[in-house]
């Protein structure tokens, strides 16, 4: 994978144009023994085309709109796009208008000349962090290919689109990790934004509490860029930090139950390199998390939430669903509205704590996943196992939007072995703080690798 700032260098200095990158990511997603056809629900070959050649004109009379002109995305399939149904993963909306506009975060990326490739494949309606799909099928995580490994969710598609270099980033949505998960399954950084930074109008929704919308990428920097425009601001460069005298959080309760033992290992041996730089890493017992289970039990808010906005459709429909996600949603019929307003009590009561907690902190760190990804195939024929490895991918990620922090992973493996992500949280609305935290830890992790 090159990094954003490689593919601009070389569109500037003549070595490559933007039709010629455009392609190039659509010979990856047509090919029939690739991942491509699993990644993608909808290709936009011709557009794309045109697009990349309007770029390419516009740049040789002199014109760049954004560090990503003329550069290959993917977007997922519950961002509206103007003229065609929006599917979010399902079947169950397929006699749906078609989306009037494009979604502000599309727009946001075709004003700024990105060349937007197709919608990626996703946990149906963006409930669940394994990636699986039983209407389109499940892309596999770059690693193991054999065995056949799920790529996390729920914006499974725009991790294998970026890690099989069918796009250069990805727009993923995060409501407990959605792009956290895949983003470290496949080997990739993964930003969630704080929440209100980016809009959410033209997205299908999960839960208006939680979801927010961030870029899977290559690294650090491509993510900062990437969100930079989904917030309407101005790209710029992050600033360079030194690690050392950075004070890292370390949870102990709840976040490292349940490791794997290359997950415990390599996690173990990320918080050496970045100790060994310079960073103060402080064990905290950050006991409170502990009641985290207790106030989800009746399923939390993309439950709660995803029901009120599912109900019609379900009734109307259900049997198009997915049936996990249909039981799982339905579960939300049994929350009373007492239940819900005591949720969101529990919640203003956990972000206080949680900002006295970290507050003398610089970041919180934690691995992203406990477990390294685990194969398909038994998944999609034991609901039990479905349902309890689901609850690991998403108990560490989900700790960000329930706080409204913003969070970021980062790949912390050797490459070509099982992907790790290790995890930093940030404060709220501390986003540009966390990327820069973020990239002198990518910086000091591959340092150890070389």
């Amino acid at each position: 994978m090159k990094p954003l700032a490689t593919l601009e260098r070389d569109l500037v200095e003549g070595r490559t144009t933007s039709v010629e990158l455009t392609k190039a990511a659509l010979a990856r997603i047509d090919d029939p023994n690739g991942e491509g056809p699993r990644a993608f629900i909808r290709v936009f070959h011709e557009a794309a085309l045109a697009e990349a050649g309007a770029s390419d004109r516009l740049r040789g009379a002199g014109v760049v709109r954004s560090p990503i002109d003329g550069i290959p995305v993917s977007v997922k399939d519950l961002c509206d796009v103007a003229g065609y149904t929006t599917r979010a993963g399902s079947i169950a909306l397929d006699d749906a208008p078609p989306a009037s506009r494009d979604a502000t975060v599309l727009a946001r990326l075709r004003a700024a000349g990105a060349v937007i490739v197709g919608t990626t494949n996703m946990v149906e309606f963006a409930l669940g962090g394994l990636g699986l799909n039983q209407h389109y099928g499940t892309p596999r995580s770059p690693w193991d290919r054999e065995t056949g490994r799920v790529p996390g969710g729920s914006s499974s598609g725009g991790a294998v689109s970026v890690a099989d270099e069918m796009a250069a980033a990805a727009l993923g949505t995060d409501t407990s990790g959605s792009v956290r998960m895949p983003s470290a399954a496949c080997g990739l950084t993964g930003f969630k934004p704080t929440a209100r930074r980016v809009p959410l109008d033209g997205i299908v929704p999960l839960s208006k509490s939680l979801d927010s919308v961030g870029p899977l990428a290559p690294t650090v920097e491509c993510c900062a860029t990437v969100d930079a425009i989904f917030a309407g601001e101005q790209p710029s460069a992050l600033a360079d930090l030194d690690l050392a005298g950075l004070r890292l959080a370390a949870p102990q309760t709840l976040v490292l139950d349940d490791m794997d033992d290359t997950v415990a290992a390599v996690y173990s041996n990320a918080l050496s390199i970045l100790s060994r730089a310079g960073a103060r890493i402080i064990d905290i017992p950050f006991a409170e998390l502990a009641r985290i289970a207790d106030i989800n039990r009746l399923g939390g808010l993309p439950i709660t939430e995803g029901y009120a906005w599912h109900r019609d459709l379900l009734n109307r429909v259900g049997d198009k669903y997915d049936p996990i996600v249909a039981a799982r949603l339905r579960n939300g019929a049994n929350v009373s509205a007492a239940d819900y307003l005591d949720l969101l009590d529990a919640r203003a009561e956990m972000d206080g704590i949680a900002n006295r907690t970290s507050a003398p902190f610089d970041a919180l760190v934690m691995p992203t996943l406990p477990i390294v990804p685990a194969p398909i195939a038994p998944l999609e024929t034991d609901g039990d196992l479905y349902l309890s490895t689901n609850l690991k991918m998403i108990r560490n990620n989900g700790l960000a939007n329930f706080f409204d922090r913003c969070a970021l992973t980062v790949p912390c493996h050797v490459p070509g072995e099982a992907p790790v992500g290790l995890m930093l949280v940030g404060e709220t609305m501390a986003d540009r703080w966390l990327l820069s935290i973020g990239k002198a830890v990518e910086t000091a992790l591959k340092s150890a690798r070389n």
